[in-house]
This record gives structure tokens, C-alpha cells and sequence, in this order.
């Protein structure tokens, strides 16, 4: 099956005017929509150039005023094997556009909340080559049972890709398991950089955001200019 992305926004210049930066390529989480995280990249990294996506899948609205609210997985946390499946193709997707849209040379850092979190991840499962690094707030992981899945899960550590993944301890969203799971796996797997936050649900918190622009400053991402 292939997805079709069709909408993106971009920053100034077409997501051109920083190319010794890496891009952040965004991902939203269930109900909400590619102009949110592009709003919450003027405070993470205004710097930087980046592409935010648009969920396939409408859950609804959409007018003159507001783009309406989407998602990525028709559930707002899908489980098993439904989701293994849903994951790689999502994922294959994403990549696909990438490919299509942006230039093989210029680094790219998938940056993700909830599903989009999930995916940015799962991109490194399908294809570690591709990216320099990955950011997912309040997400989760595919358990990788269905076999071609995520084919890079046995390679994955050879790259020692930099991964920022936080959490709230009040997440009211997403398992605590599934929270700690995708924890122990990518602490496994990648450079894992990681930390929960007291009284935090399913959201992001200005402590996280600033712990974030640490994190991207400590892996030459961004700038630091703010």
C-alpha cells in the first residue's frame, strides 16, 4: 500500500535558507495538524529550516480559518500487530516523501509528538541510512513482531543515531509499559537521551522544550541562537 502525502508546510525559503543545519523533518500526533508543529518549532529551533507533514487521515474540520485536525493511525494508540503493519507503511511513506522532496545531501531529523513520535522512530527502523538523528515526544514504538516490519531493527545499534525521547508521568494517553518499553528498546538500539517529567501529561512542557534545545546544541543540530 502507498500513501499519498500531499500537504506540507515548509519554513522560510522552502526549507532552504539553513542548509548547514540539518532540516527537522515534523510529525503531529492524532487531532492536530502540520501548522501546530510548525509553531512549536519557532521555539524549539528558529533557526533551522524544517518540513512539516499532514497526517493522512482527516478526523475533522478543516476551513478558512483552520486546517482541521488529523492523524496518522485511525486509532489514537493503536496496539499489536495492526499497528506493526500500519507503522512500516506510514513510515515507508514518509521516507518515500523525503526522497522525493528533499535533497539526498542535506541532513534531515525527524521530530515527532505522540504518533508522530512513534514515526519518527520507526523511520530509523526502515531506513537509519537516511537520517542523523530523532526526536519523539510522548510517543511509543511498534513491537516489531510482523516479520519485514522494521527491517533495520537487527543494524540499527551499528549506527549509534543520537535520540532524544521524553515523557510525562502523568501521561493519561499512552500506557506507562508501552512509555517504559520504547524507553528500554531505543536505550538499546540508539544514543538514547532520555528523561520524564513530574506532573506532565500527554503534552510538552517548557522544561522539556528547553532540555530538547540542550540536547540539539550537545549534537551540533542547531545553532543555539533562540
Amino acid at each position: 500500500m502507498s500513501i499519498d502525502l500531499t500537504i506540507a508546510q515548509y519554513s522560510r525559503g522552502g526549507g532552504a535558507t539553513h542548509p548547514t543545519h540539518p532540516l527537522f523533518l515534523c510529525l503531529h500526533g492524532w487531532g492536530s495538524n502540520e501548522m501546530e508543529m510548525s509553531d512549536l518549532m519557532r521555539q524549539i529551533a528558529p533557526y533551522n529550516d524544517y518540513a512539516s507533514l499532514r497526517g493522512p487521515i482527516r478526523l475533522s474540520g478543516g476551513d478558512a480559518f483552520s486546517p482541521g485536525a488529523y492523524a496518522w493511525f485511525t486509532e489514537r494508540v493503536p496496539m499489536g500487530e495492526d499497528l506493526d503493519r500500519d507503522a512500516y507503511e506510514m513510515a515507508r511513506s514518509i521516507d518515500r516523501w523525503v526522497g522525493n522532496n528533499l535533497a539526498d545531501e542535506r541532513q534531515v531529523v525527524p521530530l515527532g509528538f505522540s504518533q508522530g513520535g512513534l514515526l519518527a522512530t520507526h523511520l530509523l527502523r526502515v531506513n537509519p541510512r537516511r537520517y542523523c538523528a530523532a526526536v519523539s515526544l510522548s510517543g511509543y514504538l511498534a513491537p516489531g513482531a510482523v516479520p519485514g516490519t522494521a527491517p533495520a531493527d537487527g543494524i540499527l545499534d551499528n549506527y549509534n543515531i543520537p535520540v532524544f525521547y521524553t515523557y510525562g508521568k502523568n501521561d493519561d494517553v499512552v500506557p506507562k509499559y508501552e512509555l517504559f518499553a520504547a524507553q528500554a528498546w531505543l536505550n538499546e538500539h540508539t544514543w538514547l537521551t532520555t528523561k520524564s517529567y513530574r506532573a506532565l501529561d500527554h503534552n510538552v512542557s517548557l522544561e522539556e522544550l528547553t532540555d530538547l534545545r540542550q540536547w540539539l546544541l550537545d549534537h551540533d543540530i542547531t545553532s543555539g541562537i533562540l
